[in-house]
């Protein structure tokens, strides 16, 4: 069994809604992932100060019945991931994050950990380096990973945070959907701009659209395509042939 057939995945655009609490929008969705198991590694090589962060997640996933182990300086290279039932990595800078993944040899350990089929959790860059690679990112290059190349759990990229185009805006810089047209006249890679509130959840080959909001996929040669709340939408991830975009 290959595995994208084990993979047991849910991606969130953002882990706080306005006027809500910390994952308080995706819990659901996070216990329905989760079932019984206990033991989260928490990532939070996005942020700066890790303890911090950590103690947010360890404190939010409590009250859900959850046990966090931080996956930080110290802990990184030790702690072992077949001794975790899942793994959920956290929002930041998406540079910040991949760097540190390389510089503690992480990505192919996380690889394995979900090819084994057991549940990964990403929130806004945790989302995004689920991906191919981190060339959708939105944020500020303040450190320099060896690579752009991602974790490659999915076969698609995220933009989370996605925000359409404001007709009444008097701004001149580029749209999200610019700045993803701009990605796809390089590459061939689909990309889903995810809403906030919304989260993907990948089992196997399927790919489910969560939340209130639907999601705009972009493919290349391929107009925008719009995505329905809680529908199926691995159809619309696939990449269009190229002598498909000559006809």
């Amino acid at each position: 069994m290959n595995a994208e057939a084990q993979r047991d995945i849910l991606l969130i655009s953002n882990s706080t809604m306005h006027g809500t609490g910390y994952l308080d929008h995706a819990e659901a969705a996070i216990r329905e992932l989760l079932g019984n198991r206990r033991e989260i590694l928490f990532v939070p090589f996005a942020l700066h100060d890790r303890l911090a962060y950590t103690e947010r997640a360890r404190e939010r996933c409590a009250r859900m019945g959850y046990r966090v182990h931080a996956a930080t300086e110290a802990a990184a290279r030790s702690l072992q991931l077949d001794q975790m039932d899942a793994i959920f990595v956290g929002g930041g800078n998406t540079f910040r994050l991949l760097k540190t993944l390389y510089d503690y040899g992480l990505l192919e350990p996380i690889r394995r950990f979900v090819a084994a089929g057991k549940p990964y959790i990403g929130s806004s860059a945790g989302s995004i380096v689920a991906g191919p690679s981190i060339k959708t990112t939105k944020d500020m290059p303040i450190v320099e990973p060896p690579s752009f190349r991602a974790l490659g759990l999915t076969e698609f990229q995220i933009s989370p945070h996605y925000l359409d185009p404001d007709p009444n805006s008097t701004h001149m810089g580029e749209t999200q959907e610019e700045r993803i047209l701009q990605f796809l006249e390089e590459n061939e890679t689909p990309v889903v701009g995810l809403r906030e509130g919304s989260m993907l959840r990948l089992q196997g080959n399927s790919v489910v659209l969560k939340g209130p909001l639907a999601a705009r996929v972009f493919r290349r040669g391929e107009p925008p395509a719009e995505c329905p709340a809680n529908s199926e939408i691995s159809s619309y991830l696939e990449p269009v042939a190229a002598e498909s975009r000559a006809r």
